[in-house]
């Protein structure tokens, strides 16, 4: 499981040509399963990214978590992050989690964030989605699962 992680002045995502959701100040979360991947490992990464001090202090310093800083999230679902393009040109999804259970696996992982009394805002599973960005520092962590936990 893997995700994409940005921090965010604002983000907009738009499906057919209306606006679904945005956020103002907060995390565009992409998120990609694997075959393979787990609900603890979900689990671990909704706490990660809940907890995760990105967020800059007084000082500039980055020691504010998305929490701190009463943030939302826009989580999307992305399964392009279980591609491969280590061979040839044309990217490979072979390791990309079957559709219906990475569906219940993205529905979990948004779950296990909103737990976290965090603000989620969603796209739709599957669609064909357009996202508009303000992309703050810039600054963008990709966080992988650790492998192996079940």
């Amino acid at each position: 499981m893997k995700l994409v992680v940005q921090r965010v002045k604002n983000a907009s995502l738009v499906i057919d040509e209306e606006l679904y959701s945005a956020i103002d100040e907060g995390y565009l979360v992409l998120f990609g399963a694997e075959k393979g991947d787990t609900k603890p490992q979900a689990d671990w990464l909704a706490n990660k990214i809940s907890a995760l001090r990105c967020f800059s202090d007084d000082q500039g310093k980055m020691n504010l978590s998305i929490k701190d800083v009463n943030g939302e999230m826009l989580i999307v679902s992305q399964f392009t992050l279980a591609g491969s393009v280590k061979k040839g040109t044309r990217p490979s999804f072979d390791n990309a989690m079957e559709p219906v259970e990475a569906k219940k696996m993205y529905e979990y992982f948004i779950s296990k964030v909103q737990e976290q009394n965090i603000p989620v805002k969603t796209g739709v599973f599957g669609a064909h989605m357009e996202i508009t960005l303000l992309n703050d520092g810039p600054v963008t962590f990709i966080i992988d699962a650790p492998a192996n936990m079940v």
